[in-house]
């Protein structure tokens, strides 16, 4: 049954991606979409890519250990779309860039530029990596155990399927798959919801909203309300705004206005969607101590223990397709825009078809590896595992970018590649030292302590002389 499921759903996406290509298979179209992109596909769409299949295991998972202290974050999430929109798009758009990496080229210089971008691939690499990964256990463990398939064919199986439907019209394509990715996850997850609200056996006057408290109280917890808040709003900074991957998307509307249109949109749309997660989590909860079910202790395996085991093949089915809807969704947008930033930024191919159709494939390749390799080493929340990546590894970007639009300094270009590489690090010595000696842990507000280091250390490094931008 699963088997076929997937089939159907790979049949629908190679579809998409023929129809999507017939007209041509150009670099414009691959990178840019030739910017004909309907806003409000493009809004749609990117709910699957952002939130993907990880949050279906993830959060509700997390209830038990942090209650409902997540949704803290995702209100800061709407105030930093809302700076995307109107600060950073509109100089996307006056600039026309293709790499919005090719700002910091403008602005600082090619080492700026190249740092930036790598540091952009590294993290693009390792953080979609994980969510694929979260799609490619749901795929092992309802269809391809039952084959004897090793968990390394089916990585590769699923690498291949992506790169068949987005090999030809890219980011053109996605447009229209993720829209239907997106639509296949929200009908998953609240079909998901109701058969728990079901099981649970409650009703809503008498459900303990207790979990939706926020914390004020205790400022050396990772869960501090303002903590997490105002991580919130720079994660979406950095992970939307100075995202290649999430530009990409946008910067394929037709104008700025229809840009930021589809930016609010999305931001709206993006709490009501983690509010239901969050309470799947914990009808789960509710459900397991009227009827003394054990848990997993580890968060990350709760939802696939009573999709397998308690839940209907209804749930089974819903649960299959909402994962693969939605990390196929981040994933397929993760590789387009790597092997743009690498044509465009790195290779300097953003004219040559054939050369971006390889590098294409060799992104696939690498980005297949890497999938397998952290197959074995992960046993983390994984949602906290990509948060942690971006903080160390888009502080950086975060700093640069801070500090070209809001000073008029230029930097010597040479020395920021070191500037870049050496706040990641301090800010994991600092991290250790309060951890070990006074006894405070840094969360997601890492990424706040990484751009600001970045920003400090290109403050340095400064010329004196003022630029024109």
């Amino acid at each position: 049954m699963y088997l076929t499921i997937l089939l159907i759903y790979v049949a629908i996406l190679l579809g998409v991606g023929y129809l999507t290509s017939r007209n041509g298979a150009s670099n414009e179209a691959f990178f840019s979409g030739n910017h004909r992109s309907p806003w409000y596909l493009v809004a749609f769409g990117m709910i699957g890519a952002s939130i993907s299949g990880i949050s279906v295991v993830s959060i509700p998972g997390m209830v038990i250990a942090s209650e409902w202290t997540y949704l803290q974050t995702c209100l800061g999430f709407f105030f930093g779309y809302v700076a995307v929109a109107y600060i950073l798009l509109p100089l996307y758009y006056k600039l026309k860039l293709t790499s919005i990496y090719e700002y910091l080229n403008s602005r600082f210089g090619s080492s700026s530029y190249h740092t930036g971008s790598m540091f952009f691939v590294i993290a693009k690499m390792v953080s979609s990596a994980t969510k694929l990964y979260i799609a490619v256990l749901v795929l092992q463990h309802f269809i391809f155990d039952k084959w004897n398939i090793p968990f390394g064919i089916t990585v590769i199986i699923c690498v291949a399927i992506i790169w068949l439907y987005t090999h030809r019209a890219g980011i053109r394509t996605i447009v229209w798959t993720d829209t239907l990715q997106t639509l296949f996850f929200i009908v998953a997850i609240s079909i998901m919801c109701y058969e728990a609200w079901q099981l649970a056996d409650v009703c809503l006057s008498t459900f303990n909203f207790r979990r939706l408290t926020f914390n004020f109280e205790d400022w050396h917890s990772t869960q501090y309300f303002w903590k997490q808040f105002i991580s919130g709003i720079f994660i979406v900074i950095v992970m939307t705004g100075l995202d290649q991957d999430m530009m990409q998307k946008n910067l394929t509307c037709r104008t700025l206005r229809e840009s930021q249109k589809n930016m609010l949109s999305y931001g709206v749309a993006f709490l009501p969607i983690n509010f239901i997660l969050l309470l799947l989590g914990s009808l789960i909860i509710v459900y397991a101590q009227n009827y003394g079910i054990t848990l997993p202790d580890a968060p990350d395996k709760i939802m696939p223990f009573m999709v397998s085991n308690v839940m209907s093949p209804i749930v089974g089915i819903c649960f299959v397709l909402g994962i693969i809807s939605a990390s196929f969704s981040s994933a397929d947008s993760a590789l387009t825009s790597i092997t743009t930033t690498l044509a465009v930024d790195i290779f300097g191919w953003k004219n040559n078809e054939k050369q971006r159709r390889m590098l294409h494939i060799g992104v696939c390749v690498l980005f297949a590896i890497i999938v397998i390799l952290f197959g074995y080493t992960q046993n983390r929340s994984i949602i906290d595992t990509i948060y942690t990546i971006v903080g160390y590894a888009y502080g950086p970007l975060l700093g640069m970018f801070a500090f070209g639009l809001f000073t008029r300094y230029q930097v010597r270009d040479k020395l920021v590649p070191l500037v870049a590489i050496a706040s990641p690090i301090i800010c994991y010595i600092i991290n250790l030292i309060s951890t070990n000696y006074y006894n405070y842990q840094w969360g997601y507000e890492l990424l706040l302590l990484n751009g600001t280091i970045t920003f400090v250390g290109l403050f340095i490094i400064r010329n004196k002389q003022h630029t024109n931008h």
